[in-house]
C-alpha cells in the first residue's frame, strides 16, 4: 500500500522519532520533500497566482483535518511552503510521511 493510501495515526508520545534506515526508507517515498535536521519535512509548491495557491492551501487543510495531522502552511503569492513533524515527540513519524504523500498527490492532481 502506498503512503498516500494509508491514514495518519495519532501519536500519544513515548515512541522514538524515525532515524537511520527507517527514516531513509520513508524519505525515498516522498522524493520531492526535504528532511530538515532529521526533525521535520518541508516542501515548497509553486502556482501561477494567489488564488491557485490559496485553493491548494484549502485542499491541504481539508486533508489535514480529515487525517487529524496538521502541517504548518505558509501562503504567499504563487507559493505555498509546507512543514510537518509530530509535535508530541518533536520529530518525524510515519504519519508525517503519509501526510506529505497525500499533499504531493493533491499537488499533482
Amino acid at each position: 500500500m502506498s503512503l498516500s493510501e494509508k491514514h495518519c495515526v495519532p501519536c500519544r508520545g513515548g515512541v522514538p522519532p524515525l532515524q537511520g534506515e527507517e527514516l531513509e526508507k520513508m524519505k525515498a517515498e516522498v522524493p520531492n520533500w526535504q528532511v530538515a535536521d532529521g526533525h521535520h519535512l518541508t516542501r515548497s509548491f509553486s502556482f501561477p497566482d494567489f488564488k491557485s495557491a490559496l485553493d491548494f492551501v484549502n485542499r491541504v487543510g481539508a486533508v489535514a483535518e480529515q487525517e487529524g495531522h496538521h502541517p504548518d502552511l505558509y501562503l504567499a503569492w504563487g507559493k505555498v511552503d509546507v512543514k510537518t513533524w509530530t509535535h508530541k515527540i518533536d520529530g518525524l513519524t510515519e504519519s508525517d510521511f503519509i501526510l506529505a504523500a497525500k499533499i504531493e498527490r493533491l499537488y499533482q492532481n
